[in-house]
């Protein structure tokens, strides 16, 4: 939270998801939101927004002089931005770790990130965030911190059939590797890297079913702030 926000009293509770790109997080995130009765941020559309209207105006996000369009993307993003069908392909997945190197588009981007979990919409007594550094910069005072993987093989395959079931041509080895690439660079980029915080705890979700994967993060979410924090 940024200093203001963080000596601001916070009446609802803050989970913060991060982890490996198709390690499940985003579906533990979205699940848990909705078991809990708490509002649901996927963070990492945000940049995949601001990516795809960098591609839509014929820019490589890999090269760096797109960072001023990159920028004013973060900028002036809308609803209806985050709303795209091509948000969840591969190619604007990979753009996506490109513009979020940026240190200018993370700072457009941060305030609205912090303001969603400092004031859940719709009144929700809890918000849920998903990335690659909530734990960390985001929300580093959120009440529950996890940090989800899994074995690289096992997130190629989630990942293909996602792309397949949604029309799209997927390459496992391919998407392996550019599973790899992509978290390589959000661990090793200059601003807000991707890493686990220290007081996160670790979720592998390899051999867990999505049903199996959802009860054990509710579980660790429920022994950290009670039944009582749930509409549920």
């Amino acid at each position: 939270m940024s200093d203001q926000q963080a000596y601001e009293p916070r009446k609802n509770v803050v989970v913060a998801i991060d982890g490996l790109a198709a390690s499940g997080k985003g579906t533990v995130a979205r699940l848990c939101a909705q078991r809990f009765g708490y509002a649901h941020l996927d963070t990492g559309l945000l940049y995949r927004a601001v990516a795809a209207k960098v591609v839509d105006r014929g820019a490589d996000p890999a090269d760096p002089a797109t960072q001023d369009l990159a920028i004013a993307a973060a900028g002036g993003l809308t609803l209806m931005d985050l709303q795209r069908a091509d948000l969840r392909d591969a190619r604007t997945g990979a753009a996506a770790s490109y513009v979020a190197a940026y240190g200018a588009v993370r700072a457009k981007l941060l305030d609205y990130q912090r303001e969603f979990a400092l004031k859940p919409p719709g009144g929700a007594r809890g918000a849920v965030l998903d990335g690659r550094d909530i734990g960390t910069v985001v929300c580093p005072d959120a009440d529950v911190k996890l940090f989800v993987v899994a074995r690289p093989e096992v997130r190629a395959h989630r990942r293909c059939l996602e792309l397949r079931g949604r029309g799209f041509e997927a390459d496992p080895k391919q998407v392996e590797a550019d599973l790899v690439a992509r978290d390589e660079r959000d661990r090793t980029r200059a601003e807000s890297p991707m890493t686990q915080a220290a007081d996160a705890i670790l979720l592998d979700t390899s051999d867990l079913s999505i049903d199996a994967s959802i009860d054990e993060a509710s579980s660790i979410i429920l022994r950290h702030i009670g039944a009582d924090n749930t509409t549920a």
